[in-house]
């Protein structure tokens, strides 16, 4: 089930989930209400684990700072005597393969 159809199902209980709790409430009956809203936070819940699932893209704290430790290689590597233009093209190369998924 892709993301989109989730979102989808889950806002159709959550708006079903009101009128089921303000049926149930108008009805006295606290076994509908306490269903119905077990329902919902199931839904609540599948719909948090699902996004943060899917979520493929690091968020943006992480990728500065592994830039900034990346950085840190190339300028150790360059203080150490290696070309570097030669260390970028490499740095280059590297994440050309990362992008396109090459598994190893």
């Amino acid at each position: 089930m892709s993301l989109g159809a989730l979102r989808t199902l889950c806002a159709v209980v959550f708006v079903c989930g009101i009128a089921g709790l303000v049926i149930g409430s108008a009805l006295d009956n606290n076994g509908a209400v306490l269903t119905v809203g077990l329902i919902v936070v199931v839904a609540a819940v599948s719909l948090l684990a699902a996004s943060a699932v899917a979520r493929r893209e690091p968020i943006d704290a992480f990728e500065e700072a592994d830039a900034e430790r990346l950085e840190e290689s190339v300028q150790h590597l360059v203080a150490a005597g290696a070309p570097e233009a030669e260390v970028r093209d490499l740095v280059r190369e590297a994440m050309r393969l990362g992008r396109r998924g090459v598994p190893s």
